[in-house]
């Protein structure tokens, strides 16, 4: 997961997309010209760069909260801090003490239309727009701060053996589209739970996949002929 998500959905579509998933209840910020909206990982200490309407569930309610994409912050009077030292912006070594409570307490769900992989060394590295069928389901972690503010980090898992020639050491954990899952997700439920564990184990594809090589995820030109990746069954 290289720091880039897209959505790019009208209010209707998410509606009726929230509505299937038992979230209807939620309402999301649009654009009021209709453009997508590119989140990015917060580098360069930059706390205003966020992932908006991260799904949680908070003192028994489900709601959406605005939270900066790096999970390694503390609190700075009104804002956040960012250690931009740690690479925090994805979570892949859950058994380490420091992602003890936010996988245990703290699951939330980042909804996109599509992401941005790479492979190759940073600065030559060749970038995909990765493209969905239908919204994705991205399994995040946060964090509260006692200032209101929220932190979090998309999980990501080992490479999926489908997807490695677009990124070769790492697969985004995709959640499938099941309203039972989804509410154990958000839920206290600890994370060695037969379902939940079953995918961190083996992180799946839901939905159809296109996979475009650009030069930018924000304008996503074509620099090649896009390949399908397909759900797994």
């Amino acid at each position: 997961m290289c720091g880039y998500l897209r959505r790019h959905i009208g209010p209707r579509d998410l509606k009726e997309f929230l509505t299937l998933i038992g979230m209807g209840q939620l309402e999301f910020q649009f654009p009021e010209d209709g453009r997508a909206q590119h989140f990015y990982a917060a580098w360069g200490n930059i706390p205003e760069k966020q992932i908006k309407d991260l799904i949680i569930r908070e003192d028994g309610k489900l709601k959406t909260v605005d939270a900066t994409w790096w999970y390694g912050c503390s609190q700075r009077g009104d804002t956040l801090w960012i250690n931009n030292k740690i690479h925090t912006f994805n979570a892949r070594n859950l058994d380490q003490d420091y992602w003890h409570e936010a996988i245990h307490h703290h699951r939330g769900i980042a909804i996109s239309t599509a992401i941005g992989e790479a492979i190759g060394p940073v600065g030559s590295e060749q970038r995909f727009f990765v493209q969905s069928d239908r919204p994705l389901l991205m399994g995040c972690v946060y964090k509260r701060f006692p200032n209101g503010r929220y932190s979090c980090a998309v999980i990501t898992r080992d490479a999926h053996p489908r997807f490695k020639a677009f990124h070769e050491d790492a697969f985004p954990l995709m959640l499938p589209y099941d309203e039972d899952f989804l509410n154990l997700w958000l839920s206290d439920t600890p994370p060695d739970h037969p379902a939940i564990a079953a995918l961190l184990k083996t992180p799946k594809i839901f939905t159809k996949l296109t996979v475009t090589p650009v030069k930018t995820y924000k304008h996503a030109i074509p620099k090649g002929d896009p390949v399908l990746v397909t759900q797994d069954e």
